[in-house]
C-alpha cells in the first residue's frame, strides 16, 4: 500500500498532466482562431484582373530590309512602349498566322496587324485566316498596301488605311466586306507630294499615332456607332488618324465652323465629309459626320479654335 506521500505525488503528477494537456489543447484551438482573426484583418479586396497586353504583328513589303525599314522602326517604338511587337517578311505571312492562332489559343490577347506595301496585303490576308478560326482582330493598319489587297474581313474591329491612290507600287484603296460594322477610316495622301511609297512607312507622326492607338486598345470601345471615314488629306494639313466617324445633329445656329471648334477637328474634315458650305447655317436636326478618335474618356477642355 502506498504511503500518503506517494499518493500525493501521484495526484500532483496527474494534475500537472491534465494542466499540460489542457494548455496544449487550448493553444491548438486558439492558434487557428488567432491566425484567422489576423488574416481577416489583413485581407485586401481582390485586385481587378489584369488587362491582356496586345500582340502586334508587323510585316514589311517586297525587299523589306531595304524599302520597308519603317516597319522596323515602328516595331522598336512599340517595344519601347512596353507592347509585344515583332516584324516579319510578308513572304511568311501564313506561317506567322498559324503561330498566332496557337499563341491565341494558349494565351488570348488583343491582336493588331500592321503592314506596308505587300505587308499590308499580308495583314488583311492574316486577318482573314484568323476569321476562319473565329478569332477577332482588334486593329489592322495598312500603309500604302498593294492594289491586290483583299477586303477588310468582318472580324476586324478597327481598320485604318493610309495610302497614295496614285502610287504604282502601292495604291490599295481597301474597302470592307459587305456587312462590315467595325470602325473604318481611309486616308489618301496623294496631295502630300513629300510622301512617297518608299517613305510613307517612315513618317514619325504616323508612328506616334499608331503606337498610341495600340496602347489604348484595351480601353477603347469596340461597339457602338461607327460611321466610315474616307478622306483625301489636303497638302497643307497634318496627317490625323481618326478611327471612325459619328453622326451629330445640328442645333439652332450651328455651322460647320462651330461644330469643328466644338469637336476639336479641322474644318476641312467636316466640309469634305459632308459637302456643306463651311459658313452656311445648318438646319436644326441636320446630320453632320464628325471624325473621332476612339480614345479613353478624358476631362473636357475648352473648345479650341477651328483648324483650317
Amino acid at each position: 500500500m502506498r504511503s500518503p506521500t506517494q499518493v500525493a505525488a501521484v495526484v500532483i503528477r496527474a494534475a500537472l498532466s491534465v494542466c499540460i494537456f489542457s494548455a496544449i489543447c487550448n493553444l491548438a484551438l486558439a492558434g487557428p482562431v488567432a491566425r484567422s482573426t489576423n488574416a481577416t484583418a489583413t485581407i485586401a479586396p481582390d485586385a481587378p484582373p489584369a488587362t491582356p497586353q496586345p500582340r502586334v504583328y508587323l510585316f514589311r513589303g517586297a525587299l523589306g530590309p531595304i524599302f520597308s525599314r519603317g516597319m522596323d522602326r515602328l516595331t522598336k517604338r512599340l517595344q519601347e512602349a512596353g507592347i509585344r511587337a515583332d516584324v516579319y517578311e510578308f513572304t511568311i505571312c501564313r506561317l506567322i498566322a498559324d503561330q498566332a492562332i496557337r499563341d491565341f489559343r494558349d494565351d488570348p490577347a488583343p491582336i493588331a496587324l500592321i503592314g506596308h506595301s505587300m505587308g499590308g496585303l499580308c495583314a488583311l490576308t492574316f486577318a482573314g485566316i484568323l476569321k476562319s478560326e473565329n478569332i477577332q482582330v482588334s486593329l489592322v493598319v495598312t500603309i500604302d498596301p498593294a492594289q491586290a489587297s483583299p477586303k477588310v474581313p468582318l472580324n476586324v474591329e478597327r481598320f485604318i488605311n493610309i495610302f497614295l491612290s496614285d502610287s504604282i507600287l502601292g495604291g490599295g484603296d481597301v474597302v470592307a466586306e459587305q456587312g462590315y460594322q467595325g470602325h473604318y477610316a481611309s486616308f489618301d495622301l496623294k496631295q502630300h507630294e513629300e510622301v512617297t511609297h518608299i517613305n510613307i512607312d517612315k513618317q514619325d507622326s504616323i508612328h506616334e499615332q499608331v503606337v498610341t492607338a495600340v496602347a489604348q486598345l484595351a480601353m477603347t470601345p469596340t461597339k457602338g456607332e461607327a460611321a466610315p471615314l474616307r478622306y483625301v488629306v489636303p497638302s497643307d494639313a497634318p496627317i490625323e488618324l481618326w478611327d471612325s466617324g459619328t453622326q451629330q445633329l445640328a442645333r439652332s445656329g450651328d455651322t460647320l465652323q462651330r461644330l469643328a471648334a466644338l469637336n476639336g477637328v479641322p474644318l476641312w474634315s467636316l466640309t469634305q465629309a459632308n459637302q456643306y458650305s463651311e459658313s452656311a447655317p445648318l438646319s436644326v436636326g441636320q446630320r453632320v459626320l464628325v471624325p473621332r478618335r476612339l480614345a479613353p474618356p478624358v476631362a473636357s477642355a475648352a473648345a479650341p479654335k477651328p483648324k483650317r
